[in-house]
């Protein structure tokens, strides 16, 4: 699943997505998490309701989604604006087929995972690669946003049914979407490719945020730390606020210069200087 050249009718472009460092799964967990605290807060606290907040969310995302495809290169503010939005809406969209059609979760999470494949085997037929490295043109482009759409809304229902299934307290789950990711790092350290791992660990970090939003917010009565879910929103998004300002200043996620990625390895974590692959 390495990159190919794309087609001479593509409108060329600088990476449109930041490098895979650290601070990429940092603020893509804040970004999770926030997804869905604030779906909640919005939702349940203020009241709107699950459809007009869907409705407020959709237009929101659609807005930034039409300035992210406007530029010609990675700007941190607007794609992580843009993947904040999604990560709510991919929420609501999984709530909506829970609680407001009585869909049972482990329907919502076998359609998407569905969903994803089909959409993974459209992206690598149309483009041939399936590496986010590779996302130089605006069909590329859409196809990644739309493969983070249908993860975030699978890794909800995901998460959600194990919940269900096994009853745990907020702060318990999230050992385990934390424990499948770390096995995902390991095995990407043991051979495993590096385009499935990162896709992989796409998904899981997707419940571990959820999990970790829950946990916050949950009264202590529930096994939670009882901030609510207006404080631990507030406080995800000044978090993410001040990461993409120092990423914005420092450009420390942004593609090297020389513009040259090894695909097979580069997809997970940053590459180590003296030639390992650096974990932190």
């Amino acid at each position: 699943m390495t990159a190919t050249a794309p087609s001479r009718t593509a409108r060329q472009m600088l990476s449109k997505v930041p490098e895979i460092t650290l601070w990429f799964w940092v603020i893509k967990v804040l970004c999770t998490t926030v997804g869905e605290s604030f779906a909640d807060y919005v939702n349940e606290t203020l009241g709107f309701g699950l459809v007009p907040t869907t409705v407020l969310f959709g237009v929101a995302t659609v807005v930034v989604m039409a300035v992210q495809f406007r530029l010609r290169r990675y700007v941190p503010s607007v794609y992580w604006l843009a993947v904040v939005l999604i990560s709510v809406l991919g929420t609501l969209l999984t709530d909506n087929l829970t609680d407001a059609h009585d869909v049972p979760l482990w329907i919502s999470s076998t359609v998407f995972s569905i969903l994803l494949a089909v959409v993974f085997g459209l992206w690598y037929a149309r483009e041939g690669t399936l590496s986010i490295h590779s996302i130089t043109t605006t069909p590329r482009e859409a196809w990644y946003w739309l493969v983070v759409l249908v993860t975030f809304a699978l890794g909800t229902a995901l998460g959600d049914w194990t919940l269900d299934l096994t009853g745990w307290s907020p702060g318990v789950s999230i050992l385990l979407p934390l424990g499948l990711s770390i096995a995902v790092l390991l095995a990407w350290r043991a051979g495993l490719d590096a385009v499935l791992s990162f896709w992989v660990a796409y998904v899981l970090t997707r419940p571990l945020g959820a999990n970790i939003g829950d946990f916050l917010a949950s009264d202590r009565s529930e096994g939670g730390l009882g901030l609510g879910t207006m404080w631990t929103s507030l406080i995800f998004l000044g978090t993410i606020l001040a990461v993409v300002l120092y990423l914005t200043v420092t450009r420390a996620d942004e593609e090297p210069p020389e513009g040259h990625h090894d695909d097979h390895r580069h997809d997970l974590l940053p590459h180590h200087p003296h030639g390992q692959a650096d974990p932190s």
